[in-house]
């Protein structure tokens, strides 16, 4: 077989049930992965796992497996996933009841190796990101079902690659050509239109899920079954090559890929070729993910309606400063949201929040005496004073880190199907993750009449987390030509990012321009605090970051519009 056909059947934890049904029966393909792992989904299969040790996987994966473990079987396709979590033996030794349940004979390896939390003291979890060459271990051996814990996303594609073409360690730019088809694929139906800038280009109301067609040289065509939903154009597979990336080296276990070197071509309706990719050794240490709870959490919103609102909010706030002064949270934050509009014709039109966030490490500072006070103005407060919900007791949050570790200190092992345990070796040659210089940019556009608009009118993007910090991928809309990108390239500098989006002024702002995809990549340091879990902005995961830019107007030339 020339040709390798990966798809996806899910993009995270939650995701469409039926999508597993669908990629086995919507045409040809040879393995699905699955991914369900995101840095907040640890945290929730940790504490799962404090209330039962037996827990710590995925449990909606056994549903869809019971729905099409006979389907995948009878037409020989292998399914790896990384829906094991944190109990990836747990999770095989499930799929092997259910299959003997079912009277369907199928072989179930699993990776192991990626749990470090014994040896992070007062972590919930603590799991080093694997690459992709035990998945291949088990592959090669006669898997049908792989489970692991923390890969890389990307790993659950170049496992199967590297299973399949027989590709070594060493062979990086072929690694660096699934580890990029891979990145397109994990988030699922963000590669078909999904969360797309550019939506109404086609039918996006139920996307179909991403295909992937490898070569044996690490090219690869994006794909989907015919006849699903959505649409693949370069736009779309551009959008989700920015997410969640930093620079030009896109470094992981197995390879350092080069996102600089990408090419991208429209191969036909619903194909876009990935070719060019070039790879570089992997980085001296491996990243570990590491969960915590960092404390508790409690928030009030209340709602101001009509007149006087900058008064209102400043009575709540005086009236509640008796309360936080006796116990003093940690950390106290308002934020007072106007969403309300003159002579409005709704109530909620006419209504802005007020938004009270307290964190503590002590769940009685946070809890009930906070709830109380807020409660306790309804009757002595501001005209019109209620609240979004009821406030309760203090919430756990979260706290996501990232800490590095040589490669040799994980015990990378592909446990087989008939329980044998293979040693994967640890990447022998590394390459330190120098930067690179910037690229030239392209020439200026010529000066002429411009027009006040919205970037989003001649630039999409794509926006999300990595622990505390975002990403904001922003690139040149494919139907505005060469254009767009001359335009892009000098006009939205980090400066301008700053201004344009002022929460990001007082934060390290790097950007990255990726000329091959006619794109420029932002990371926001620390605009997302201790990551996700903690909440500690209106949006946690930054998704709406790109899109509140795209919102944003310039002096954009005529000619582009």
């Amino acid at each position: 077989m020339t040709v390798l056909r990966i798809g996806n059947f899910s993009g995270f934890y939650g995701d469409r049930a039926a999508a597993l049904r669908e990629m086995l029966t919507g045409g040809e393909v040879d393995v699905l992965t699955g991914d369900y792992l995101a840095e907040l989904t640890m945290l929730i299969l940790g504490r799962d796992r404090l209330k039962d040790p037996s827990a710590g996987y995925a449990r909606t994966f056994l549903r869809q497996l019971e729905d099409c473990l006979g389907l995948a079987h009878e037409r020989g396709v292998r399914i790896v996933t990384n829906a094991g979590g944190l109990n990836p033996a747990g999770l095989a030794d499930a799929v092997r009841q259910l299959a003997d349940r079912l009277g369907i004979p199928v072989r179930v390896a699993r990776v192991e190796g990626d749990d470090l939390t014994a040896a992070h003291p007062g972590a919930l979890a603590a799991h080093a990101y694997l690459g992709g060459f035990g998945i291949a271990e088990c592959l090669r051996a006669g898997a049908d079902v792989v489970i692991t814990g923390r890969v890389t996303d990307a790993a659950l594609v170049t496992g199967p690659a590297a299973a399949h073409f027989g590709w070594g360690p060493g062979e990086y730019d072929r690694l660096a050509g699934a580890v990029v088809a891979g990145h397109v694929l994990e988030c699922g139906t963000q590669a078909t239109g999904g969360n797309y800038a550019f939506f109404q280009e086609g039918d996006v109301r139920r996307p179909g899920f991403p295909l992937a067609e490898l070569h044996a040289d690490g090219s690869s065509v994006i794909t989907k079954h015919p006849g699903t939903g959505g649409f693949v154009d370069v736009g779309t597979v551009t959008a989700q090559l920015l997410y969640e990336t930093g620079g030009a080296r896109y470094a992981g276990p197995d390879v350092t890929a080069r996102l600089d070197t990408v090419r991208l071509s429209q191969d036909g309706p619903d194909r876009v070729r990935i070719e060019g990719v070039r790879g570089e050794a992997p980085p001296p240490t491996l990243k570990v993910g590491r969960n915590r709870l960092g404390g508790f959490r409690n928030e009030v919103a209340f709602v101001l309606t009509g007149l006087d609102i900058e008064a209102k909010a400043a009575l709540v706030r005086e009236q509640m400063s008796e309360t936080l002064a006796k116990s003093p949270p940690a950390e106290v934050r308002w934020d007072l949201v106007r969403t309300d509009r003159a002579d409005a014709g709704t109530e909620e039109t006419a209504s802005a929040l007020l938004r009270l966030v307290v964190r503590d490490p002590d769940e009685r500072v946070v809890g009930r005496p906070l709830s109380g006070a807020a409660i306790e103005l309804a009757l002595a407060s501001y005209p019109g004073f209620h609240v979004l919900a009821p406030p309760g007791k203090g919430a756990p949050y979260g706290v996501f880190e990232d800490v590095y570790v040589p490669h040799g200190a994980v015990d990378h092992v592909a446990v087989l199907h008939d329980g044998r345990r293979t040693p994967v070796a640890p990447a022998q040659d590394t390459r330190v993750l120098d930067t690179l210089p910037q690229p030239p940019l392209p020439d200026p556009l010529p000066t002429g009449p411009t027009r006040r608009a919205p970037l989003g009118l001649v630039a999409g993007a794509r926006s999300g987390d990595k622990g505390g910090n975002a990403n904001v991928g922003v690139w040149a809309r494919p139907s505005a030509g060469d254009a767009a990108w001359r335009w892009l390239a000098h006009e939205l500098t980090a400066e301008r990012f700053r201004l344009l989006l002022p929460e990001t002024r007082d934060l390290p702002v790097t950007r990255h321009v990726l000329p091959n995809l006619r794109a420029l990549n932002f990371v926001v340091e620390g605009i997302l605090g201790a990551g996700v879990a903690a909440q500690h902005r209106f949006d946690p995961q930054a998704k709406a970051l790109g899109e509140w830019l795209r919102s944003r107007h310039l002096d954009i030339p005529e000619a582009l519009l």
